[in-house]
């Protein structure tokens, strides 16, 4: 069994294919129980959020689980394979834990350091404990991801990126307006994202008014910031009187047309008005950017700030020395990570030397027995004690070293030389870790689906020794 991580990112696809995958909680659940009812993946876990469809599975076969997840993927898109290839990455054992490490500490997010995604993996993990789809394989490995990312905010400076999509966006609505401090916003929506952003305009001063689908959260959360909170249905007269709009619901479709946000311009007396829209999918209708006086600030736009000026403050304000420090941390623990599994993957095999090594022992002591039968009791306990010291001797300095070759890479081949070797009953039903590792050693991090060769996939399955 071997760690895949299949999935789309704001690295790698443009906001508009993101929306087409986004998921709702039913959605997530129901992608959960499709992927493990797959052929080829016996754990996932699902990580949605408004940059990245990210599946992190144990699969028995790369290309069969790679094909599995995609056509997952694919399912709940709407789309083909083929169409969504371009845009997915894999990422494969030792790289898919590095690569889910580094999006618990902020580092892969289109914001450097932003915190909510820590949240948003404890989040998943925990849908996939309630939904049994975790198991012995990813439970340590989700565990330690979020032990990285809390480690990575505790012990560098990498917070200093001001943690949010929330914070750049309302930087850029501060260049067009100026400060907010003591300005009329409204801010639809109650869930994490929007309390996020509700807390964030509180802390800048603003007269922060919350609406949402559930008027009972709205009203608590309004309570929680000092703010006031609106029903729905008096959105056009909030809006009219806002200077910022701020939406991020769970909606599926439009919640906030052209015509509404027309009407509210028209009751403005010529006033500007900033979206800041960080939904996906998308509150907010497309064709409202093009309405005059609007100035629109949505997911697209900073994912494309971020392509055109990667330096820019999107990046955040991390010194390069924090940066560094967190991929270090991020480094440390996936090795670390890397040498458990890998310690794991030939205990059995250590085990199964030891039971075959007791079983010769007893099996000859009982020969002993029938060929001396007149041996006394005292003599008897002492020559079993004697030949299962020798045994033990013999034995010790090569378990000992497999465990400790275990934790270099491809250490796990000394595991299969043992089985190889004592004839342990090499089990041609399963691929080993060694198997998962070694297949293909330059596949790049994060390749994208389009890029790989089948023929590397036929040798990956040929290797597995005929895993099903």
């Amino acid at each position: 069994m071997s760690l895949l991580a299949v999935g789309i990112s704001h690295q790698t696809a443009p906001v508009s294919l993101l929306e087409q995958v986004s998921m709702t909680g039913d959605d997530k659940v129901k992608t959960l129980h499709e992927l493990v009812d797959s052929d080829h993946v016996s754990e996932a876990i699902v990580l949605a959020t408004c940059n990245r469809i990210e599946v992190f599975a144990e699969v028995d076969r790369f290309h069969g689980g790679v094909t599995d997840v995609s056509r997952v993927l694919a399912r709940h898109a709407g789309a083909t394979v083929e169409e969504l290839s371009p845009y997915v990455t894999v990422y494969y054992e030792d790289q898919a834990i590095g690569h889910l490490c580094t999006v618990a500490a902020g580092l892969d997010s289109m914001v450097v350091g932003e915190t909510q995604v820590l949240g948003q993996l404890r989040a998943a993990y925990a849908l996939a404990q309630e939904e049994g789809t975790v198991g012995r394989e990813l439970h340590p490995i989700a565990q330690r991801a979020l032990r990285v990312g809390k480690r990575v905010h505790a012990e560098t400076g990498i917070d200093r990126a001001g943690a949010s999509l929330v914070s750049v966006a309302l930087d850029r609505v501060t260049e067009v307006l100026g400060e907010l401090a003591g300005r009329p916003v409204l801010v639809v929506g109650a869930g994490s994202m929007g309390a996020l952003a509700a807390t964030t305009l509180a802390r800048r001063g603003a007269a922060v008014t919350v609406s949402s689908r559930t008027p009972a959260s709205a009203a608590r959360l309004a309570e929680a910031i000092g703010g006031r909170q609106a029903d729905l249905e008096e959105l056009p007269a909030e809006l009219a009187a806002a200077d910022v709009l701020v939406t991020c619901t769970g909606a599926t479709g439009t919640v906030i047309g052209t015509d509404v946000v027309s009407a509210a311009l028209a009751a403005r007396d010529g006033r500007p008005l900033a979206i800041v829209d960080l939904a996906l999918p998308r509150d907010v209708d497309p064709g409202v950017a093009a309405l005059p006086g609007v100035h629109v600030v949505d997911l697209a736009m900073l994912q494309g700030e971020r392509a055109a000026h990667p330096g820019r403050p999107v990046e955040g304000s991390v010194a390069a020395d924090d940066i560094a420090a967190a991929h270090a941390l991020v480094e440390l623990e996936t090795s670390l990570l890397r040498a458990e599994r890998q310690a794991a993957a030939v205990a059995p095999t250590v085990s199964a030397l030891r039971s075959q090594a007791a079983e010769v022992v007893d099996a000859e002591l009982l020969r002993l027995s029938t060929r001396l039968p007149d041996l006394d009791a005292r003599s008897r306990s002492e020559i079993a004690r004697t030949v299962r010291r020798v045994v033990d001797k013999l034995l010790h300095e090569p378990t000992v070293r497999v465990k400790e070759l275990a934790s270099a890479p491809g250490g796990t081949d000394y595991a299969d030389a043992l089985r190889a070797l004592f004839g342990l009953g090499l089990d041609g039903d399963r691929a080993t870790l060694s198997d998962a590792v070694t297949v293909d050693p330059q596949l790049p991090a994060g390749t994208p689906l389009s890029a790989l060769d089948p023929r590397i996939d036929a040798a990956r399955d040929g290797r597995a020794g005929g895993a099903a």
